[in-house]
């Protein structure tokens, strides 16, 4: 029995001197309201000791995934005040961020502590990223990867507040923890209330009795403002999750005794104040250090030295440094090595494949030389390898380990990738149709484009989100849908649209090598070459060397400049490309088309120098073109060549309707085709 057991004293004290400080550190930023509460912040007031208990039996090879009220558990492993500070007033030393996100908001790459991933302060958002670690850290258990010399093997702890797991996203890691048995430590802190919300206006059951609705995760419920309880409690659960390596789920009941954040007072609301504060973890902790033969004395030291550490703390971040303009242009992105075109594009010895094979190819070549390379999604595993076959015969060749179905779910098969990147694996992922891509793109935007920028260059995620896009016929408005504008308004993302499979190939190899997160758009209708008119996507298949950087376009019609003709440049991409090309048979020497291939980085450069030397332009998109990627470019186009054009810079795209009906006549009344691109050609040169 927990209650049988003691805690060393040493222990305990080092326990109350960090329950102190935090505590000491929640009441100066009340005093120093004014000043402190400039940023918005919140603290752990009520739930230091579950906290405290969990990360003090942390270690350096552990992942943690704090929430914003976990500056308690910042401070057990090992943070100084000072440091929590720096971010509380946006410091330009802010350790984890440089000044850039909310106070206890951490992003930690320590070699002495555990590893803290970013995350965002969408609520519970951060289960999927760190269950993704835990997966990572099966794997690379499963193939050989882990480190052999550690006595302990690393575990996953991810803390959330009882509010979050009503989010649809928690299910998706629970049910992933549950099905492949991950080593994680889900930590819930129930104080009962979301922010005025309490718990029996928003939730049908709590987080324990919810985990047993999911078969394989374990759950406990504690008293979490019992230090003793909680640690007794937490170090059982971790020798579990290290030695057998499966999910446990640790509901612990705390009292919130300060506001849900500096912005919303606690006095606005709360009709439980007076019980609330009779389960303060403070006098719980004091007592029992008084218990284990500490005296009065001893005790008053430990209050006073952490009142005159944090005080002198506060004093000092408060004269530190802010960042300058400056610091705002950095860390967008990681430094890529792939800059130039490398290796053969069309080999003697290979045949001309469909674009599908290409990116088939590319993906098999990958994982026959890096281990830390692994696909997963929806129907990509050895019984289909994907619907359009894009995966045919990896799981045979590599086994089920490294190329597996997943439920379906987007959201957790974009957002583990943050995970998966932070134990330094590399996954190749894929959502079936980008008409499946919303429920992915909370973490794609909070979690996986924000990572890099957010850590101030800590954590870049290294991944590939493989999106096959478009109309290919009849696929009706579920299968057919075009989604480029959206991803675009993503920042923090690379995003390659390729038209031919050389390209596809390229920019699969070069979105591998890059540390940054790449979203792959592959026209299905390009995939087979069976859309009338894409013969031209079929290529040579490229060498296993061969390399696309991005942000590289391709003039794959050029023209020379002329005064004696009028001339126009076709800026394109994807199916465009093909368009573009079927319509100017008979005018090569008149239309000059531009394949973007990214659509970021966005090779601006050549389509200017293009531009300015035809003195028309016409963007071509398969998207509906209000609100558009390709009206956007327009208007930069006709920006920055302004002084060179005559003529305004026009666009073509799908009609401006909600979907893509399933009828045949209706989707061609819908989508460009070659007549139509054709049409506005000729509408433009006579302009």
């Amino acid at each position: 029995m927990l209650a049988e057991k003691t805690i060393a004293k040493e222990v305990l004290e080092k326990a109350f001197m960090t329950l102190c400080t935090a505590k000491s550190m929640t009441e100066l930023y009340e005093e120093n309201f004014k000043t402190v509460s400039k940023y918005v912040h919140a603290t752990s007031r009520g739930h230091e000791a579950i906290q405290i208990a969990t990360a003090m039996q942390l270690l350096p090879q552990d992942y943690a995934f704090p929430y914003y009220r976990d500056d308690s558990m910042l401070l057990g492993i090992g943070m100084r005040p000072y440091d929590l500070m720096l971010q509380l007033l946006a410091k330009k030393g802010d350790p984890f961020s440089g000044g850039r996100t909310y106070y206890s908001h951490p992003s930690l790459r320590d070699e002495d502590k555990p590893k803290i991933p970013h995350q965002s302060s969408a609520t519970g958002m951060q289960a999927i990223p760190s269950t993704g670690v835990a997966l990572g850290m099966q794997y690379k258990e499963l193939v050989g990867l882990d480190d052999k010399s550690l006595k302990d093997k690393p575990l996953v702890v991810c803390s959330l507040g009882d509010a979050s797991v009503t989010e649809g996203e928690i299910a998706e890691a629970f049910q992933m923890a549950a099905l492949k048995q991950l080593p994680i430590l889900y930590l819930v802190q129930d104080n009962g209330w979301d922010i005025s919300a309490n718990e029996e206006e928003t939730r049908a059951q709590n987080a324990f009795e919810y985990a047993a609705g999911f078969n394989g995760l374990e759950a406990i419920s504690i008293d979490g403002a019992n230090f003793t309880e909680s640690y007794l409690a937490i170090q059982e659960v971790i020798k579990i999750i290290r030695e057998e390596r499966r999910p446990i789920l640790v509901h612990a009941k705390v009292p919130l005794l300060n506001h849900h954040t500096s912005g919303v007072r606690m006095e606005w609301y709360r009709d439980d104040l007076e019980e609330a504060r009779s389960r303060d973890p403070y006098p719980v902790l004091r007592n029992q250090l008084l218990s284990s033969g500490f005296t009065e004395d001893e005790v008053l030291a430990i209050e006073t030295e952490a009142k005159a550490v944090v005080a002198k703390d506060l004093d000092e971040a408060m004269k530190a440094e802010d960042p300058r303009p400056e610091d705002l242009f950095t860390h967008d992105f990681a430094p890529t090595p792939i800059t130039e075109e490398k290796g053969e594009r069309s080999p003697a010895d290979k045949e001309e494949v469909v674009m599908v094979d290409c990116a088939l190819f590319a993906v098999e070549e990958l994982m026959k030389e890096h281990k830390e390379c692994l696909l997963y999604g929806q129907d990509v595993g050895g019984r289909l390898g994907g619907v359009f076959r894009e995966a045919a015969t990896l799981a045979q060749k590599f086994g089920d380990e490294r190329v597996f179905n997943t439920p379906i779910q987007e959201a957790f098969i974009v957002g583990s990738t943050v995970g998966m990147s932070a134990v330094g694996l590399k996954p190749i992922v894929e959502v079936q149709f980008a008409d499946y891509i919303w429920p992915g793109l909370n973490q794609l935007f909070t979690e996986v484009s924000r990572s890099c920028y957010l850590s101030n260059g800590k954590w870049p995620v290294s991944m590939i989100l493989r999106v096959p896009i478009g109309a290919y016929g009849s696929g009706g408005p579920y299968h057919s849908s075009s989604v480029e504008s959206v991803v675009t308004n993503i920042r923090g993302i690379k995003i390659a649209y390729p038209s031919t499979g050389a390209d596809l190939k390229g920019l699969m190899k070069a979105a591998y090598h890059d540390p940054n997160p790449v979203v792959i758009l592959e026209h299905k209708g390009l995939y087979w070459s069976k859309v009338k008119g894409t013969d031209a996507a079929r290529t040579i298949e490229p060498s296993e060397d061969y390399i696309l950087p991005f942000g590289k376009a391709n003039v794959v019609q050029r023209i020379w400049p002329q005064d004696e003709k009028e001339t126009m440049t076709i800026v394109t991409y994807g199916m465009g490309v093909h368009w573009a090309l079927n319509a100017t048979k008979g005018m090569k020497d008149v239309v000059e088309v531009i394949d973007l291939r990214t659509l970021y980085p966005l090779d601006e450069e050549t389509i200017m120098e293009s531009v300015k030397k035809t003195k028309k332009c016409l963007v071509v998109t398969e998207e509906p073109t209000n609100n558009s990627f390709a009206r956007a470019l327009s208007g930069k186009i006709q920006e920055e060549c302004f002084r060179s054009l005559d003529a305004p810079v026009m666009t073509i795209g799908s009609e401006n309707m909600p979907a893509i009906p399933l009828n045949s006549t209706l989707e061609q009344t819908m989508i460009p085709s070659t007549e139509k691109v054709k049409e506005k050609i000729d509408e433009l040169l006579k302009y």
